[in-house]
């Protein structure tokens, strides 16, 4: 029998060699070397393609970028959804699938919580009524880029579109999986995966109400401090004349003042939505005009920072008609989105532009209180009504079909029942769980849901004012495409071959009855509720300043005279200052070696102003070694470079000054107050 047993387990030892082998030859040679090869795209030569009206050339040049000369529009944005396709689909049916909240079906029960709530947001069903909503040449665009992808994807097996769908099709994942063809509505939902990447202030609404169970309003005012009154804004006077050097603050910001029927949960929990949302995420721009550079015209310069992925979010590519003219009026490069046509960033042969996020106060949690004896009504204004709600089917692969109910307010989806920083249920198994309304900041109603309003779920796309960037010649032009872009707020920056300079604040920014956005409020009056936005003729812009340049970094936008509120948690400016300081102080005349000196400059503030503090210290070194790095910050520059030991130095010790100056005051639940950090040298 031992015999039998030994033998029995020597070959199922030989069978796991054996698969082990293959799965090592699958990975190392099979798939690099065969499969991988299949999914590359043809870059030259001629390839027929039904559904082009005429002949379309694609120029890829030494960086693989594709340049496209078509002679009317529908074949120029046929074209770019063709190659689109041909470099990027894995990346955009990913994206689909998120917007449809439909990534079980790719990756199994895995990501049902994911779809839970992505589905209670309903951006698929948003861009729907988008798609509806667009006029005629704007269908017609994006109707002519959907033709280019399908056309690409036609008629293709899984692995010749992208080698993902190779790892995918294994048995342990989706064997089954099905590409379906690609739709309007697929891009639209974009528009609104970009609104929650830049969403705002969420987590810190969601933050100073966790905090508000410890703190004292004005405690937590000190945790969020007010824009510092030296660092820069955007634009100080608006309109036709000045911009930035004095900042300003538009609101006092008072939390006595605020309502405290609210409750949330701690926001440094990682978004389990749409991966981590990280403080430390910022973009920059900045324009300088002619009088101020070696050429005598303006140059415009734009970072923007979004989160890190691969494929990158960007995809670089030039539109160009052949003869430009009404029917075909696109000669432009940049940086576009694979999922939707035009060019997001970049300059046509008049204009030029760039984006940062605004990162305005548009999300408001709102606490509705829930009739005890229906749980299918609310309160508003002393009287139950019902809640709007219908069904969704999600289908994880490889499991059973999961039926949701989701259900709305006045203000938007109820999302305390998906949304785990906010839920009073959670796995019976999570001994860290600890239900939303006992980490309230303030007593709660005994019946009550949260639901969010957000203007990214009022259908409006922001991909009609990037058709009309595309197309613009002039300022005036620029600012009437600005119009249509209503989500995500971002701070437009703009220059011209006449020597203009612009900017440009759009966006739906609300105008509340009361309350200014920073913590949760009750729903169940109409004390709090939005009474409309800022006229797009009142929103922050200025034309050809007097300074001869515009900066923006995140930073606060208006002067402090401004009537609406914007937000109170801008970017507190360290980084506007920097430039600033730069633009202010070149070594001559700016030129484009200047400019890319400044954009990878790498100056800590936070340096700055510590290491001259903390050379007046008395320090007691433990080891000899300490010392010695501390004797490095002595003619550090505060270039925090890749191989600066000075910046390891002096990171090493902000963090540790974080933790060891905050934690042990903060709530223990989340901020775990012994997390000391140990530096061994």
């Amino acid at each position: 029998m031992k015999k039998i047993v030994g033998r029995i387990l020597i070959g199922l030892l030989i069978i796991v060699v054996i698969a082990g082998s293959g799965a090592f030859y699958y990975f190392k040679s099979y798939l690099p070397n065969t499969v991988a090869l299949q999914s590359f795209p043809q870059v030259d030569g001629e390839i027929q393609v039904s559904g082009l009206n005429e002949r379309v050339d694609i120029y890829r040049d030494s960086m693989g970028i594709p340049h496209i000369y078509a002679t009317n529009t529908y074949d120029l944005f046929f074209a770019q959804g063709y190659v689109h396709a041909q470099d990027r689909f894995w990346q955009m049916d990913f994206w689909r699938h998120v917007g449809a909240g439909e990534l079980s079906e790719m990756f199994g029960a895995g990501q049902l919580e994911t779809d839970v709530f992505l589905k209670t947001l309903g951006w698929e069903k948003t861009a729907e009524a988008e798609w509806e909503g667009l006029d005629p040449a704007s269908k017609a665009f994006l109707q002519a880029y959907v033709d280019g992808v399908n056309a690409y994807i036609k008629d293709k097996e899984a692995t010749e579109l992208s080698l993902e769908y190779a790892i995918l099709g294994l048995p342990i994942l989706s064997p089954d999986y099905v590409i379906e063809e690609w739709t309007p509505v697929n891009s639209l939902t974009w528009g609104k995966a970009m609104a929650w990447d830049l969403r705002g202030n969420l987590g810190e609404e969601l933050e100073r109400a966790v905090l508000l169970k410890t703190f004292t309003p004005e405690q937590l005012q000190q945790l969020f401090p007010e824009y510092p009154q030296d660092h820069p804004v955007i634009v100080n006077n608006i309109g036709d004349g000045n911009a930035n050097t004095q900042p300003g603050f538009a609101t006092d910001f008072d939390y006595a003042q605020l309502p405290l029927d609210q409750v949330t949960y701690n926001a440094s929990l990682l978004d389990v939505v749409l991966g981590d949302w990280n403080d430390g995420i910022g973009s920059n721009s900045w324009a300088v005009s002619g009088e101020l550079t070696d050429s005598g015209m303006p140059y415009l310069s734009n970072d923007p920072h979004l989160g890190i992925q691969m494929p990158s979010i960007w995809y670089q590519i030039g539109l160009h008609c052949i003869q430009e003219n009404d029917d075909c009026p696109f000669q432009v490069t940049g940086f576009s989105f694979a999922g939707v046509p035009g060019v997001v960033i970049g300059h046509n042969d008049k204009i030029a532009w760039g984006f940062t996020n605004v990162g305005p106060d548009v999300m408001d949690l709102y606490i509705e209180k829930v009739n005890p004896d229906n749980p299918n009504q609310y309160e508003v204004n002393g009287e139950w009504v019902d809640f709007d709600s219908y069904e969704e089917t999600i289908y994880p692969v490889g499991g059973e079909a999961v039926t949701i109910t989701i259900r709305s307010t006045r203000h938007g989806p109820v999302i305390s029942d998906s949304y785990y920083p906010i839920q009073n249920e959670g796995d019976p198994d999570d001994e860290e769980f600890i239900p939303f309304k006992d980490r309230a900041g303030v007593e709660l109603p005994e019946n009550y849901v949260i639901a969010l309003k957000w203007t990214a779920l009022t259908p409006s796309t922001p991909f009609e004012a990037i058709w009309g960037f595309n197309k613009a010649e002039n300022w005036e032009e620029f600012r009437e495409a600005a119009k249509d872009f209503h989500v995500p707020p971002q701070n437009l920056l703009y220059a011209d071959i006449e020597g203009n300079i612009g900017y440009q604040m759009p966006g739906d920014i609300p105008i509340r009855k009361n309350g200014d956005g920073t913590l949760p409020v009750p729903g169940w009056t109409d004390d709090y509720e939005w009474t409309g936005f800022i006229p797009f003729e009142e929103l922050p812009y200025t034309f050809n300043p007097e300074e001869g340049y515009i900066l923006t970094a995140n930073n606060q936008v208006h002067p402090r005279d401004y009537p609406y509120f914007v937000t109170v948690d801008w970017d507190y400016g360290f980084r506007a200052n920097r430039i600033l300081t730069m633009i202010q102080n070149p070594p001559s005349k700016i030129d484009i070696a200047y400019l890319q000196q400044v954009q990878g400059d790498s100056y800590d503030a936070n340096a700055e102003v510590f290491i001259p503090i903390m050379q007046t210290v008395d320090w007691q070194f433990a080891k000899p070694n300490e010392a010695i790095a501390f004797d490095t910050l002595s003619n550090w520059d505060y270039q925090g470079r890749i191989d600066s030991t000075s910046a390891a130095v002096f990171n090493a010790f902000w963090r540790a000054f974080l933790i060891n100056t905050f934690n042990d005051d903060m709530p223990e639940e989340r901020y775990y107050p012994d997390a000391v950090v140990l530096v061994e040298w």
